[in-house]
């Protein structure tokens, strides 16, 4: 099943002489910009000419004057599932938000709910969990967060689509 497309960068001011624009990333995965990859926007498709991360500058193909590239600033870019798990690598352990996006979180032998969105505040990332309606029935948060962390997260399982935590219990009880 594959979900809409996602938004991964914004496109900010003009910057020199030759169409350069600043890139602003949303995403942990800047090796999937290089030169020649097509990119979905809010203007059409969009194909990179010209990428330097370290400036922070992009420049697309037919966009490589000044007056042309600033018909794009502003405009968002975006990726799908199929070209993120082909473009970006990860670590173990590591996980795409897609992924995680959907699973239910159990502890112990309680189901508290399912993933529904992640937040990132400063450095760590927040599960927004939507609480099991029997929990909801028995006076509990419709949702809370749930940070991130080792100290939390057990083990994650994006096959079987399943989050286990420890203490996660405590945090919904006090939400």
């Amino acid at each position: 099943m594959a979900i809409e497309p996602f938004f991964i960068a914004q496109v900010g001011r003009t910057v020199g002489l030759y169409g350069d624009l600043k890139l602003h990333l949303h995403t942990d995965f800047p090796e999937q910009f290089k030169v020649g990859h097509t990119f979905k926007s809010s203007r059409g498709e969009l194909t990179i000419s010209g990428i330097n991360l370290n400036r922070g500058i992009i420049r697309f193909v037919g966009y490589e004057s000044v007056e042309s590239a600033k018909k794009l600033t502003n405009v968002k870019l975006y990726a799908n599932e199929e070209e993120t798990k082909a473009d970006c690598h990860l670590e173990k352990n590591e996980y795409f938000w897609f992924d995680v996006i959907g699973c239910k979180v159990k502890e112990k032998e309680a189901t508290l709910g399912v993933v529904d969105d992640i937040q990132r505040m400063l450095e760590t990332d927040y599960l927004v969990i939507k609480t099991d309606q029997s929990l909801v029935e028995a006076g509990m948060a419709k949702e809370f967060l749930l940070p991130y962390i080792p100290r939390y997260i057990v083990k994650m399982d994006v096959k079987t689509k399943m989050v286990f935590t420890q203490d996660a219990k405590d945090i919904l009880e006090a939400s």
